[in-house]
């Protein structure tokens, strides 16, 4: 019978590889994935409800009916702040500051205002220390 259970853990395994994938790649937190009532059983945290649907989306392109699949996933509340700053990250651009360059005529080349930034200046804290002194070849964030 345990050979029979992991038999089928195995083959349901292959059969939602990609989703395992797509749990790994979305930084979901897994906390269970065994065979029950003959269904591969999957429990999760994810870290966002983004991170939720594209795990989801591909369930279903594995198998539109899941039929063989309990899929479990919750999204982790975590503190605001960190999730603000893993969104930031995720929709931001990288610029490579050159010659001339100011966050203000950076600003208004991303943001067609040259007023926003301070927000170039608030996603680049870890590196500058004055909004007013950058130098050529520093890789800057820019947020969304």
């Amino acid at each position: 019978m345990a050979d029979d259970k992991q038999q089928r853990t195995q083959q349901l395994k292959e059969k939602y590889g990609s989703v395992l994938r797509v749990i790994e790649q979305q930084g979901v937190r897994l906390e269970n994935v065994h065979v029950e009532n003959n269904k591969l059983l999957i429990r999760g945290a994810a870290p966002s409800e983004d991170a939720k649907n594209k795990v989801w989306d591909q369930i279903k392109l594995v198998d539109p009916s899941y039929s063989d699949l309990t899929c479990d996933l919750r999204v982790e509340q975590r503190a605001g702040q960190a999730a603000a700053a893993e969104q930031t990250q995720a929709a931001a651009q990288t610029y490579t500051v050159q010659a001339g360059d100011s966050l203000s005529k950076i600003s208004k080349q991303f943001y067609g205002d040259a007023n926003a930034y301070m927000r170039i200046f608030e996603a680049n804290r870890d590196k500058l220390s004055d909004p007013d002194k950058i130098k050529p070849g520093q890789q800057l964030t820019i947020p969304q």
